[in-house]
């Protein structure tokens, strides 16, 4: 046995490392907007916001307003496959409606 060997104390050269808590990194968040047209009825709007938006009848209002103003509004912000679904979910049921109504998602 060397003389560094005798002299060295047990685990005297390890370095210990304060183990890290991993951070999941969250998902890319996208914007789910309402187009405006000259066809679909203003309170067919307020539903379909309502009803998948989960917003109140006075803050669908608000939001109908915007799209009828400004031609479009953020309806909400979610994960890009939640962002997909409701805005899925609006098409299809303006279509089943016949209604023109468009819905659209991008990223936040």
């Amino acid at each position: 046995m060397s003389q560094l060997q005798k002299n060295a104390k047990p685990f005297e050269n390890d370095v210990a490392l304060k183990p890290e808590v991993a951070k999941p990194k969250l998902p890319p968040m996208f914007n789910v907007l309402l187009l405006n047209d000259d066809y679909t009825p203003m309170e067919f709007v307020v539903e379909c916001i309502e009803r998948f938006f989960n917003k109140s009848r006075e803050q669908a209002t608000q939001i109908m307003l915007k799209v009828h103003t400004e031609g479009l509004a953020v309806c909400g912000v979610y994960p890009q496959d939640i962002a997909e679904t409701k805005m899925n979910q609006v098409l299809s049921y303006a279509r089943d409606q016949q209604h023109p109504l468009q819905c659209v998602s991008e990223p936040a």
